[in-house]
């Protein structure tokens, strides 16, 4: 009764194009073919209902999160990694730390008198936006100088060479005799990254309101932002004024810090005017 019951399931699910069998012969090796009954060898797959069509094309949802550097429009879009956010308290902390920072470093200086603030501004939705869309722009210039530049950054090979390798550039005759096929020597890698970092400055005084000179500071520290993370340089960018009130007689407003770990903190930028 069971081996009717079992030949009956057999012919069944052979007329579904839904089901696939395999089985294991006795020297390992799968193949597809009818099982044979008592076959305890035979795997059975059935396909699922939400599995129609061919393996080999993209279902709807992995159509809709693929991406393009190109909009419905041609113009080049932006993409960013989501990354964490510092809390609130983390922001205050850092913010403190950077104008502590400041004031030791006028100490003993003539400037020491100069009451000095470092602000880091927030950046909001609005500032978010006009970003992305001014950076959508800029980015296939960014990336054409971060292919041309990146060359030019690689460590520069050492003198020194590393001896008893399994691998290398120069052949050491003398180490044939230690037998542990170690008979190659290379140049030492570099100990440490080369000592590169941009700063840049930005006047955020009345002046900068004419000519176009905001427009165009906001679009130099993108190009420059995007640049040095494209080519992995530490960069600061930083703008300044004087003499908003008494109690205020410089005022430095810290966009982005190599210290930050704020990765929203690029789209203050976005907030750069002409303050006092």
């Amino acid at each position: 009764m069971k081996q009717l019951e079992q030949a009956e399931t057999h012919r069944c699910e052979s007329q579904n194009s839904a089901v696939m069998e395999l089985h294991l012969a006795d020297d390992g090796k799968y193949f597809a073919g009818e099982e044979r009954p008592g076959d305890q060898n035979a795997v059975r797959l059935r396909k699922s209902a939400d599995s129609e069509g061919h393996s080999d094309q993209a279902s709807d949802s992995a159509i809709e999160t693929q991406s393009s550097d190109n909009g419905d429009d041609g113009a080049p879009m932006y993409h960013e990694m989501a990354l964490e956010n510092p809390t609130e308290q983390q922001k205050q902390a850092f913010r403190k730390q950077l104008n502590q920072q400041a004031r030791e470093s006028v100490k003993g200086s003539l400037h020491r008198q100069v009451k000095l603030i470092v602000h880091r501004p927030e950046a909001t939705g609005e500032n978010r936006a006009e970003y992305l869309q001014q950076a959508s722009v800029l980015m296939p210039v960014i990336r054409e100088l971060v292919q041309k530049t990146m060359p030019l950054l690689e460590h520069e090979t050492t003198s020194e060479f590393a001896r008893g390798q399994l691998y290398g550039t120069t052949f050491c005759a003398d180490r044939v005799a230690a037998q542990d096929f170690r008979y190659f020597a290379r140049k030492r890698p570099p100990a440490e990254n080369p000592t590169l970092a941009v700063a840049l400055r930005i006047d955020e005084s009345a002046s900068m309101t004419a000519f176009g000179r905001l427009e165009a500071a906001r679009q130099a520290a993108i190009a420059l932002y995007e640049f040095c993370t494209g080519c992995g340089i530490p960069v600061l960018i930083y703008g300044d004024t004087a003499d908003r009130s008494r109690i205020e007689q410089m005022s430095l407003y810290s966009y982005v810090d190599f210290a930050s770990k704020d990765p929203d903190e690029k789209y203050s930028l976005m907030g750069i005017q002409g303050r006092s």
